[in-house]
């Protein structure tokens, strides 16, 4: 199975209740983890390849989205945020039609933790992209961006300033003070606003890719004109 096969063996905690957390992962048998990772629906839910929840399901992947604020930590800007789960079955179309909000010309920015051991990814930039020819690479590589769990792709335009986020979780992240338009779109595709929404990130959770993806995202960055890491002047 190749989930099983190239599985990350890492895994994540988020809002621990004490600072030594036992993984729901530790004492399953190889049966019970194989049987686990094979779980991709969740009532009307369907998850990617990338990430899966702990085995005792301490937040059961649903749709929906949250109001939040990102608090720059240099500056201490405060800029709202949607975060929002989405079906996989829709998630590249919403993700294609919330970057329509951007503007003609964006920046792109790539972000990969394929070679870290621990937290954290490196970003890499495509300044000054057509939209269209974006969503046309982004529909040819669907495999890689739904899939792999070592890669998120970040959209943005500073000038506005918004900025739309697919991130390695395939949660969406949405930046910016106006967010009329994100609403609109996001109910249009049958989500609704629950500000108690617990998303995946929150708890235990696992992520999943292959060398295939890797070797995928490597032609993703190609596509894309980038030849070099690089960290991206500002974000949003």
């Amino acid at each position: 199975m190749r989930f099983l096969k190239h599985l990350i063996n890492r895994h994540t905690f988020r809002d621990a209740p004490d600072s030594n957390p036992v993984s729901s992962f530790e004492h399953l048998s190889l049966e019970q983890f194989e049987t686990h990772l094979r779980i991709r629906r969740y009532g009307d839910f369907i998850l990617t390849d990338a990430v899966r929840p702990s085995y005792d399901l301490q937040v059961v992947p649903r749709a929906g989205f949250r109001h939040d604020e990102y608090v720059d930590p240099e500056h201490g800007i405060r800029i709202p945020v949607i975060m929002a789960a989405a079906s996989e079955e829709i998630l590249l179309d919403l993700f294609v039609d919330l970057l329509d909000p951007l503007g003609e010309v964006v920046d792109v920015v790539l972000e990969t933790s394929h070679r870290r051991e621990g937290d954290g990814h490196d970003d890499l930039v495509r300044e000054s992209i057509d939209l269209p020819i974006l969503k046309s690479i982004i529909y040819e590589f669907e495999d890689v961006i739904l899939n792999d769990g070592c890669a998120g792709l970040a959209v943005l335009n500073s000038r506005i300033p918004l900025e739309v986020q697919l991130d390695e979780h395939k949660l969406l992240v949405l930046y910016g003070h106006d967010q009329t338009e994100f609403e609109r779109i996001l109910s249009r595709y049958g989500l609704q606003c629950d500000e108690a929404l617990r998303f995946i990130t929150e708890a235990e959770h696992v992520h999943s890719s292959s060398d295939e993806l890797f070797d995928r995202f490597c032609e993703l960055s190609y596509r894309l004109g980038i030849d070099e890491q690089e960290s991206l002047p500002h974000r949003l």
